[in-house]
Formats: C-alpha cells, structure tokens, sequence
C-alpha cells in the first residue's frame, strides 16, 4: 500500500520546526529515521495531513558531554551511538543494548529520539533511559521543559509530548561509583520484538549493600514497567543469590500484569521476567565487582 496524500516540509532549523508544529498541531507527524512511521503510514494506520522532516535538521545531531552528562541530539543515529566510544565509556548499558535493537540496516537509520517518541512497549531505549535515569528535553515554540523519563512514558504509544513540541535531547548521567549494568532478552529470532527484556542499575553503598536500584522491563505492560517492589526487596541489602532470586521472584509475580498474545502467553512472560531480571541483577553485581 501506499500512504495517504500529506504536505512535505523539510525545515533546516529547529526553529522552523517548532513553527511548523505551532501552526498544524495534531494534524502533523515528525519524521526522524521513519522506521516506524513509514510503514504505518504506508498501511495507512497513520494518516497525518503534514510530514515535517528532521533529517536536514543539523542542530539535532550531536552526542557530547558535560555537567557529568551525555547529550544526545533526538537525531543522533542509533548506529552512531552504538559505535561511539563517548557512549561505551560513560553509559555502557546504552552500548550493550544498541544490538539488541532490530538489525543493523534498521540502527544506521533510527535514531535515539525517534525510538523513544515512538514508546513502543517492546523497545529497548525506553527501558534503558529509565533505568539510566535520563532527561528528556522537550521543546516547542512556548519554551521549554525537562522531563525524567520515567515521566515521558504515559501509556501503550503515549507520551507527554503536546502537539507542538519536540523531543530535541536526552541528557544520561554519568554512572556513580559502585555501579553495575545489566541488559537481557528473550526474542524469538534476534532481530525480533522481546517477549521480555529486563534493564537493571544498582549501586553500593560502602558496606557492600545496595544503596540504589533501578529495574525496568519491556513487552510486560504498555511501556516500560519498573519493578519497584523488587527494588525495594534490594535496598539496603547485600546482592547475595538468594536475595537476588527473591528479588526476581518479587518482580514476576509482583511488579508486572504481562498480557496473552500471538507470541507468548502471561504465564511465559512471568517465567521470562524472573529469569531475565535474576540474570541481570547478577551480572550488575558482577560487573560492580570488576570495577571495583
């Protein structure tokens, strides 16, 4: 199928942009790598009167540090950030998930902010940047504001973004000392949706006890769920098997409602869950212990 007739523009600056989306509101779709949008438009699941392209944007495209941050321009590509050796040393989860995103022809044209606005519930970045902590810049011709990203995530494809604003930047900071990462999934072919994915931080204290933990899931809910009751099982506590198992355990049958659909049922979900969030946590631990 083809898409339904739109009006093109191709802004070079964000400040026509935001004109742009000031002038048409929700009639308007922004495109950036089109890796979702294009095919739902051309299905006619969408069906915006106007397409404002990013892609001449220069502005957009960035990936720098400072205040003890990485800043991610909404254009930067994903290929790019799996690549760059900014992302490897200051948010290696960042560069340990960016594989598990789709395929490398799909990475070389999406892009960070296009994935996150999207919030499809079975992506890894939405995950990932609660996990992080990160901040999210939105911004519209009325000015700015910055968001933590578990506050962007609203709903199944839902944001906090209004019509007219754009995600321009994502600020990730810098991981503390005594912390470990961990990234894991169930897909069925690589490539593939997860039917589970767990991203998971947690830091020490000086006691070896964990003073913080942030686990988030995928393909569990209509976004991405943290487990807050599993972190709490984890506070203050040693990362021993047992405290981790239960932890996990906490998680799947706590934490989550995972749906029944064509690819996995709820039950399997929860299997999935407690294995993939005992898994993470462990390897957090073991990476805490490398570092350290």
């Amino acid at each position: 199928m083809k898409p339904a007739p739109f009006k093109y523009f191709a802004p070079t600056s964000v400040a026509e942009v935001l004109s742009l989306l000031n002038q048409y509101g929700y009639d308007a779709k922004v495109l950036a790598g089109g890796q979702s949008l294009v095919p739902t438009m051309n299905f006619r699941l969408a069906q915006p009167e106007v397409l404002v392209d990013l892609n001449g944007v220069s502005d957009l495209f960035y990936l720098n540090e400072s205040d003890q941050s990485l800043h991610f321009g909404a254009m930067v590509r994903q290929r790019h950030a799996e690549r760059s050796a900014l992302v490897a040393e200051h948010a290696p989860l960042i560069h340990e998930v960016m594989p598990h995103i789709a395929h490398p022809q799909i990475r070389n044209r999406g892009t960070i902010g296009g994935s996150l606005a999207h919030a499809d519930p079975a992506a890894e970045l939405p995950a990932v940047m609660v996990a992080l902590d990160a901040t999210f810049l939105l911004r519209s011709e009325k000015g700015e504001r910055r968001l933590p990203a578990e506050s962007f995530f609203l709903d199944l494809f839902t944001t906090a973004l209004e019509p007219e604003e754009i995600l321009a930047e994502v600020s990730v900071p810098y991981l503390p000392a005594k912390t470990g990462w961990a990234f894991r999934e169930v897909a069925r072919r690589h490539g593939d949706f997860a039917l589970v994915g767990v991203a998971a931080v947690v830091t020490l204290d000086e006691k070896q006890c964990c003073r913080n933990a942030r686990v988030v899931l995928i393909s569990v809910g209509n976004g991405p769920v943290r487990a807050t009751k599993a972190e709490q099982a984890l506070a203050g506590q040693k990362l021993s098997a047992s405290v981790i198992g239960e932890a996990a355990q906490i998680a799947s049958e706590q934490d989550i409602d995972p749906p029944d659909d064509l690819h996995a049922s709820s039950a399997y979900r929860r299997h999935l869950a407690r294995v993939l969030t005992r898994q993470a946590l462990t390897q957090a631990r073991e990476r805490i212990n490398s570092r350290t």
